[in-house]
């Protein structure tokens, strides 16, 4: 089946182009042009990918159509974005955006980028969970792998975006291991990252705020300095 694609900007002649381009690619392209448009496709119908400009004059601005999105729906989310700094990477990162293209932009170089995250997102939906590694758990909280959730011991979800479960997961499948940013970067987004990105830093921030690993001496996702992180809670125990 031919993936379907929302494409949200308001460049009118930009988004004509690329249903045409994607179209002619073999995808399923739909075009809206604001924030109310989005929403509404959404809740007629499913798509596989989201490319979303983060630059909108009027009306609901970028970051909060990416929150909506995210909030709501299971598609992939690639940003549009007129930036290129590190802190704008991170702010795609914090959306769970599973990339991010700087316009202006090569259509064949986007075209590839979509393609990879599909072939991400169809692997990572039909990849199921080691024999007998269900769920992991530690300190009372559980990584449930199967449904992409963490909850904390009275049960209550975590909230964890997508991005902040792929680090708990890649450290928590690794108890005791040192993951530099770089692997641990590769294991949540699959691509090449500069050496300067500090984004991962980010996202272990936020999930230590999450699951109660705040303070200065970390208990479940320690510091190894100058190399990474390392998942080592005094009572790991797989389930």
């Amino acid at each position: 089946m031919k993936a379907r694609v929302l494409v949200v900007d308001d460049d009118r002649r930009l988004c004509g182009f690329l249903v045409r381009f994607l179209a002619s690619e073999g995808l399923d392209p739909v075009q809206v042009h604001d924030g109310a448009g989005m929403r509404r496709a959404l809740a007629d119908a499913s798509f596989d990918l989201v490319l979303l400009d983060l630059g909108f004059p009027r009306g609901d601005d970028g970051l909060s159509l990416a929150r909506t999105l995210r909030a709501q729906c299971e598609a992939a989310l690639i940003v549009l974005t007129g930036k290129n700094s590190t802190i704008d990477k991170v702010v795609c990162l914090e959306l769970g955006a599973d990339d991010y293209v700087t316009k202006p932009f090569e259509p064949r170089e986007l075209l590839a980028r979509i393609r990879a995250v599909l072939r991400r997102v169809v692997a990572r939906a039909v990849v199921t969970p080691e024999a007998g590694e269900d769920s992991i758990r530690f300190d009372g909280w559980r990584v449930d792998l199967a449904h992409r959730e963490v909850y904390a011991p009275g049960g209550t979800a975590a909230g964890l975006t997508s991005k902040e479960f792929d680090v708990v997961a890649a450290l928590a499948r690794r108890p005791g291991r040192v993951l530099s940013r770089d692997q641990l970067l590769d294991l949540v987004a699959n691509r090449a990252w500069t050496p300067s990105d500090r984004s991962v830093d980010v996202l272990v921030g936020k999930v230590r705020r999450k699951i109660g690993d705040e303070g200065p001496n970390h208990r479940i996702i320690r510091t190894v300095r100058g190399i990474g992180y390392v998942f080592a809670p005094e009572a790991a125990a797989r389930a």
